[in-house]
């Protein structure tokens, strides 16, 4: 059974995603299918081991089994993430994937408009009043992550997770599917990160409020 939250009504940033691909059809051209059904697993294996079963090697919403080298190089790629120093000190705080949901207002060149839309944290941290997001990544340095971070997007997707959930502050964490190093980024509200995710949000929030929003049409007379 598929997760319920992919139901929900609210906007999210995946579905800005899908509008940017239809803009520029070369936005992420390779089909991601298989990638994001590895991340799952990753996100599964770290932050949700009850929907694992390593006796199938499944998990909760993919009845396809992974092959014995995907759960093998999960299973390292996991123990990387737990046993990185920072990530040592930050798990006890976490809760694991948290739910957000909310009007979110925007000012596309001094219009304001609102959409109402909502995220999913990997990890948050309420008593420190941030959180951050777990990606598999191809990268195998950190300024190989550093560019991922911006050709996907991930400054968007972090800036729209912190309006939602109010944090001053976020994190992405790469584990690398080729050599198990972990890579991390930190946004705070106002850096030159923040203030590129909030650009593209803002854009494609503004195109979304017009494509799919603002429809007043008139019935005839």
């Amino acid at each position: 059974m598929q997760d319920s939250y992919y139901n929900r009504p609210e906007v999210s940033n995946s579905d800005l995603s899908a509008l940017k691909k239809y803009f520029q059809p070369e936005y992420n051209s390779f089909d991601p299918t298989e990638a994001y059904r590895f991340g799952n697993l990753i996100d599964a294996m770290c932050t949700e081991p009850e929907k694992v079963d390593y006796f199938k090697r499944t998990i909760t919403d993919y009845e396809m089994p992974f092959t014995p080298e995907q759960f093998k190089l999960a299973e390292r790629m996991k123990q990387a993430f737990r046993k990185d120093e920072l990530m040592k000190q930050l798990l006890p705080l976490c809760e694991f994937q948290k739910v957000f949901t909310g009007l979110v207002d925007f000012n596309y060149v001094g219009f304001g408009f609102t959409l109402n839309m909502r995220c999913k944290f990997d990890f948050f941290m309420k008593n420190l009043g941030w959180g951050g997001d777990l990606k598999s990544t191809a990268a195998t340095s950190q300024k190989q992550f550093n560019d991922a971070f911006l050709h996907f997007d991930y400054d968007r997707s972090r800036v729209l997770y912190m309006l939602l959930s109010g944090a001053k502050r976020d994190i992405v964490v790469g584990a690398s599917k080729d050599n198990c190093k972990v890579f991390k980024i930190a946004i705070t509200e106002g850096c030159e990160l923040w203030n590129s995710g909030l650009e593209k949000l803002t854009d494609l929030a503004f195109k979304y409020w017009m494509l799919f929003e603002n429809i007043n049409i008139k019935q005839a007379a």
